[in-house]
């Protein structure tokens, strides 16, 4: 589950997906109606993946939620966000035992369940094996550099043809450009 193109907008209703960067502002799509819109750097926007739920001890983001919230409900929809109170409070509970019940308001938890469903929706909690593979064996590998074992020690190395070419190619319609600086004498 990659929540980095998903946001919030403060005003709007619902979650959008990044599209496109704009002059001033995001193009992004809402997830309820897939219509367009640009949002302005004037407004107040979370990206989902930096939230978290506050809790007696650190606090956890919203992806860890989302996802014991997908294995208790074995991928489908959550309860309707438009339930009692105390039914909202006992599914968190639930789902996430030691939640701050003094930080955590209802309104909170409808919006996480209601943003929850939308995601479901919309399939983009599903996380497949192969993602989920890639993830344990995420390792970055270092190349380290070749050296050309058949020159001599401090001569320059031969540049091959292909380079040779290549660079050729990149200067041609270049044009060399030389500053003047005065030091003020």
């Amino acid at each position: 589950m990659d929540l980095s193109k998903i946001i919030a907008i403060s005003g709007y209703p619902g979650l959008f997906k990044v599209i496109a960067q704009a002059h001033n502002g995001i193009i992004v799509e809402s997830l309820i109606d897939k219509k367009r819109m640009q949002a302005f750097s004037t407004f107040k926007i979370s990206a989902l993946e930096d939230i978290s739920i506050f809790t007696t001890g650190d606090d956890v983001p919203l992806k860890e939620v989302f996802d014991k919230i997908l294995k208790s409900e074995k991928g489908q929809t959550a309860v309707n966000a438009k339930a009692s109170n105390d039914e909202l409070k006992n599914y968190l509970k639930k789902v996430l035992p030691d939640y701050d019940e003094d930080r955590v308001h209802v309104s909170d938890i409808k919006k996480l369940i209601t943003w929850y469903n939308l995601l479901e929706q919309n399939d983009l909690l599903k996380t497949t094996e192969a993602e989920t593979q890639t993830e344990a064996t995420d390792k970055p590998k270092e190349e380290k550099p070749k050296l050309n074992k058949t020159a001599k020690s401090g001569s320059k190395p031969k540049a091959d043809a292909a380079s040779t070419k290549a660079g050729a190619a990149n200067t041609k319609g270049a044009r060399k450009t030389v500053t003047v600086r005065k030091t003020g004498a």
